[in-house]
């Protein structure tokens, strides 16, 4: 009986730092992203949170809309409720500044997504797209489909958010190459369909004779087809998008957009978690800096058959 009684002891005793580390590392994860109506930010949303379950926290998503004030009041949540690391797609290069701070100065670790801040050494982490090297790619394959020689329009994006101005710069790095391609319009329609919709109507009007519409995102682009199916131009208007979602990868399929940029947000929404574990159990991201990038790939109609899941492209 005694020995019996040892062994399971023993047993207890060997058991208990594996318990330990359990109960240390798990917790809740919070998740915070943009605006999950858009498919790129509920592919963001879903993809962190599983991963966050899989390595055994639970994990909630939370909404901002662009709004600071609302991503302000989420991280007052996170913070009530002592969530362990906060995964942030940030609302404003400058106005979320003050949010990751407060996460900070209350002990929780921060991760962003997606975009930037303005400020270094208060996230542990900041992984995008590589928005530079996508823009630059997007933008010669516009010009294979639209041509060197016409008139154009430009859709940008949110002007609180980097993303919409790397992007409108790698375009036109690449564009002044062709001095017989003229910017005729550049409207903000703020990532959004309906936004695109509206203002390429505007632009039409304005510019009946455009030949091509390059777009920093496929949201807007396809708002941007919509009106131009409306008034019987698509044919006559080639259009490129920007993200790699499944919307436009059916229009890609449909010939109604030439190509999309895929950003692999499903990658590194993953790869940030897995970083938010990694700090938590050993105190370092295993990432050599602070801001990391991963690069963008394009779809076209050549190999949009590789489209695999929502934001995966199989190499």
């Amino acid at each position: 009986m005694f020995k019996k009684g040892l062994r399971i002891v023993m047993a207890a005793v060997a058991v208990a730092p594996l318990l330990t580390g359990a109960a240390w590392a798990a917790g809740q994860i919070t998740v915070i992203v943009n605006d999950p109506s858009n498919p790129y930010w509920l592919t963001e949303g879903n993809v962190a949170k599983a991963t966050a379950e899989k390595l055994g926290y639970t994990a909630t998503v939370g909404a901002h809309k662009g709004d600071t004030n609302t991503e302000s009041n989420l991280i007052d949540t996170a913070i009530t409720n002592k969530s362990v690391a906060i995964i942030l797609d940030p609302a404003n290069a400058d106005g979320s500044v003050g949010a990751v701070k407060k996460a900070v100065a209350a002990g929780i670790p921060v991760f962003l997504v997606n975009a930037e801040i303005n400020q270094e050494g208060l996230a542990k982490a900041q992984l995008v797209s590589n928005n530079a090297q996508g823009a630059a790619i997007g933008a010669q394959q516009w010009v294979e489909a639209v041509g060197d020689k016409g008139k154009y329009a430009e859709l940008f994006g949110s002007p609180s958010d980097n993303n919409a101005a790397t992007r409108s710069n790698g375009y036109e790095t690449v564009l002044t190459q062709y001095p017989d391609l003229q910017k005729a319009a550049k409207e903000v329609a703020n990532w959004d369909r309906t936004q695109g919709h509206n203002k390429m109507q505007s632009m039409l009007q304005a510019h009946p004779d455009i030949i091509g519409l390059i777009s920093g995102n496929d949201e807007m682009a396809l708002g941007a087809i919509a009106a131009l199916k409306e008034a019987g131009k698509l044919a006559n208007v080639k259009v490129g998008g920007f993200d790699g979602s499944p919307d436009a990868v059916a229009a890609i399929k449909a010939g109604e957009l030439q190509y999309t940029v895929l950003q692999p947000v499903a990658v590194f929404s993953e790869e940030a978690v897995k970083q938010a574990d990694s700090f938590l159990k050993t105190g370092k991201t295993g990432a050599k800096s602070e801001k990391q990038l991963f690069d963008c790939l394009l779809i076209t109609k050549d190999n949009v058959a590789k489209y695999t899941a929502p934001f995966v492209l199989a190499q």
